[in-house]
């Protein structure tokens, strides 16, 4: 494929109840700003109804790219998928189950009405978050890193010159540290929003919608606020020695959660350097839009050959 002229990818982040999409400029890493479209998704609704909308939001950003620039589309797309194939594995999870065996892929493109040139490419949302800072983002320059999203969930990769490192010794299994043991339970459930909201009720008898609410109750009373430096120290206790294992360079922290760096990052720092690491801590400027910079980058196709041997494994 002639790469020459196809200067512009599409990348896509899928979220869980909605779709973003923009053009990026790949010589650059730079987002076109104007191309940006987001919809909302009922993620329990039936396949065609799903699909109807991702491909609407798609032609909205393809209006303004001449198709002869268009190297194709990428996905950060959640789990379980088959990233290389482009077929839907998710069951059993109240989201996007009626994508079950579906492949994506082709469907997006026959929509679309793709020529057939033009790729449609997936990736893992976390691995896609860390792959767009390692590129165009807080990463860029350093050669290992790891990335965190704080948010619904606990989302994580391992970076290696800007390839998923997803098994060996240095990184848990899958390259991520979601489902390993903490506590009563696993990471997911302690370095999460339902950890705060779940505290923040123990601690005052009351409900919050979120941590925002929570960090704001922090302004006021000492009990939630000594909850974000409970949080920090625990996060920091748990990732340092994977941080030291696979001498990580640098951690760039997203997520709904890394609003509230103020309240837990220092209690977080500190674990870190009594844990002898030495890793910086960067919080994410590109925010959601990593995930966007990371699913265009598969349109790059000495990327996408580097990074194929590790998609099945996330």
């Amino acid at each position: 494929m002639d790469t020459s002229l196809q200067n512009i990818a599409i990348g896509v982040d899928i979220g869980g109840s909605h779709i973003t999409a923009v053009a990026v400029e790949m010589a650059s890493h730079k987002i076109i700003s104007s191309s940006r479209a987001e919809t909302p998704v009922d993620n329990k609704a039936e396949a065609d109804e799903i699909l109807t909308v991702w491909t609407d939001t798609l032609r909205r950003v393809l209006r303004g790219i001449q198709i002869f620039n268009l190297r194709g589309i990428g996905f950060a797309m959640p789990g379980p998928f088959d990233y290389v194939k482009g077929i839907c594995l998710i069951r059993g999870v109240p989201k996007y189950e009626k994508l079950y065996g579906i492949n994506v892929g082709k469907a997006v493109a026959s929509r679309l009405g793709l020529p057939c040139d033009c790729r449609v490419r997936f990736m893992n949302d976390a691995s896609s978050f860390a792959v767009g800072e390692a590129w165009a983002g807080k990463a860029a320059g350093y050669k290992k890193m790891m990335a965190i999203t704080l948010g619904t969930g606990f989302g994580s990769a391992f970076i290696d010159d800007r390839i998923p490192v997803v098994d060996g010794d240095r990184v848990p299994k899958m390259g991520c540290v979601y489902h390993l043991p903490v506590g009563t339970g696993i990471a997911d459930d302690y370095f999460s929003t339902r950890w705060f909201t779940s505290r923040f009720r123990e601690v005052t008898g009351r409900e919050a919608a979120g941590v925002k609410e929570v960090a704001m109750e922090a302004e006021r009373l000492p009990e939630v606020r000594d909850l974000f430096t409970e949080f920090g120290t625990s996060l920091g206790t748990f990732l340092a020695p994977w941080l030291n294992r696979f001498e990580a360079e640098i951690l760039v922290i997203g997520g709904n959660i890394s609003h509230a760096w103020e309240l837990f990052g220092p209690a977080f720092e500190n674990i870190l350097k009594q844990s002898g690491c030495h890793t910086e801590v960067a919080i994410s400027e590109l925010r959601e839009d990593a995930a966007l910079l990371g699913s265009a980058y598969l349109l790059d196709e000495g990327f996408w050959k580097a990074v194929q041997p590790a998609l099945p494994l996330m």
